[in-house]
């Protein structure tokens, strides 16, 4: 499985706005056949900070993600809203604690 961790900061003052243009692509995302995951997280400190955790399949669970019409439309949204560029990272799922029901 691959995992990608997407952090990015809004401008000063368009906060509330940036976090609920990012809340509103989740219902999209989960439609998606390889998203297993997709979780928004604020920084609890800092102002305007926030995390995707995001979990694919596969590398071209990804690039599907990456290409759809919500995803595009998102960054056409909240393009002006950022302060400085996202930082994104992959990873290899390892090992740990799935999910409890």
């Amino acid at each position: 499985m691959l995992v990608v961790v997407a952090v990015m900061k809004a401008k000063a003052g368009m906060e509330q706005e940036f976090e609920q243009e990012l809340k509103n692509i989740i219902p999209q995302v989960e439609t998606e056949k390889g998203t297993l995951m997709y979780t928004l997280h604020r920084h609890k400190k800092e102002a305007g900070k926030f995390l995707f955790y995001e979990k694919y399949t596969d590398k071209e669970a990804l690039k599907e993600h990456s290409s759809t019409p919500h995803f595009t439309a998102l960054f056409g949204k909240i393009g002006p809203m950022l302060d400085g560029s996202p930082v994104i990272e992959m990873y290899e799922e390892l090992s740990g604690i799935t999910p409890k029901k």
